[in-house]
């Protein structure tokens, strides 16, 4: 089969696109015709090497963390699909590859199409969709009229976030830069920070939530910007001991996430905030519900571009630019 892989980390790595072998298929599994995959940061950093604390890997590597496509054979304990269904999925960190024209997915990992979308689209959200779900309703329980700020609106996490934001029910603030005001306010965020000019630690105060997609000096601030017994979760702040809890790692990675998690949580408990790092999990159910939502149009993906597989080393670097509109889109079948 086609794939884009890598022989080896390093931000120099070039993704090859080459033949590999079609992956084999579990009992408990659907081989998938991949149509489309989406990019995602956690792609080029994986490929950098800067999750190797977290992930071990063996190469070669085939990138690409979610897809949408169409079930051509399945397990002999499969109960959930036939042969022709569409689908799609964000599989476990283990089994990623979906940059490729095969993958085989445990079948709780999968769900059903929006009938409404096209492949690009539905390959667009569940990385995405299952990380802002699983923020603000699993983690935070965002309730009616509370008010969350949203950092970058306008990225693949900020554009799913926003929609699911609103669709609760609660005020959405956001940043972004100037040219994507119209987008965010399209998708539903009640009051725009421009980043560029503006900082945000001076427009906002008291939320009930902070959605941190920045890390860094950002993550600090919004910490100041918080609510005592407010939330602040993050994809892109420090890991910690819940992290390792959840991944199941040894003791001696589980020390060490302590340690790198230790400074945000003393601060957090410092000024009366929780803090989360969120470590998303593959979930058909959640799938499932975020499916309904979009057929009845309540949240619609966000496309930026759409890449050939042949191109997928010029999606990654469009990813990492970070300029992006919504989400990156490879396709795999044309």
């Amino acid at each position: 089969m086609i794939a884009a892989f890598i022989d080896g980390y390093g931000n120099d790595q070039v993704l090859k696109v080459g033949n590999l072998p079609t992956p084999k298929l579990g009992s408990c599994d659907i081989l998938v015709k991949v149509h489309a995959a989406s990019v995602n940061p956690i792609d080029f950093k994986l490929r950098d090497g800067k999750l190797r604390l977290l992930r071990r890997s063996r190469f070669p590597l085939i990138l690409g963390h979610d897809c949408a496509g169409e079930v051509v054979q399945i397990g002999e304990k499969v109960t959930r699909f036939k042969t022709g269904d569409r689908i799609f999925s964000r599989p476990r960190n283990r089994r990623i590859g979906t940059f490729a024209e095969f993958i085989a997915i445990d079948q709780n990992e999968v769900a059903p199409m929006p009938s409404n979308l096209n492949y690009h689209e539905a390959a667009s959200l569940p990385l995405v969709a299952l990380t802002s779900w699983q923020a603000l309703v699993d983690i935070v329980q965002l309730k009616p009229r509370q008010k969350i700020l949203i950092h970058a609106g306008s990225g693949g996490i900020g554009t799913f976030a926003i929609q699911l934001a609103k669709h609760i029910g609660a005020e959405v603030w956001t940043t972004t830069s100037g040219r994507n005001f119209d987008l965010v306010n399209t998708l539903g965020a009640d009051h725009v920070i421009n980043y560029q000019n503006e900082r945000f630690e001076e427009r906002v105060k008291n939320m009930d939530v902070v959605f941190d997609t920045l890390g860094g000096d950002s993550l600090d601030k919004s910490l100041t910007v918080t609510r005592p017994g407010g939330w602040v979760v993050s994809i892109a702040g420090p890991p910690d001991y819940r992290t390792a809890k959840q991944m199941n790692l040894d003791v001696a990675r589980s020390l060490l996430l302590g340690i790198v998690g230790l400074r945000i949580n003393s601060r957090a408990w410092r000024t009366g905030v929780n803090y989360r790092f969120i470590f998303m999990q593959p979930s058909a159910g959640q799938l499932e519900q975020i499916a309904v939502l979009v057929t009845k149009g309540m949240i619609k993906p966000v496309v930026d571009r759409i890449f050939p597989i042949s191109e997928c080393q010029s999606a990654i670097e469009y990813s990492a630019s970070g300029r992006a509109r919504g989400k990156i889109v490879v396709s795999v079948i044309d």
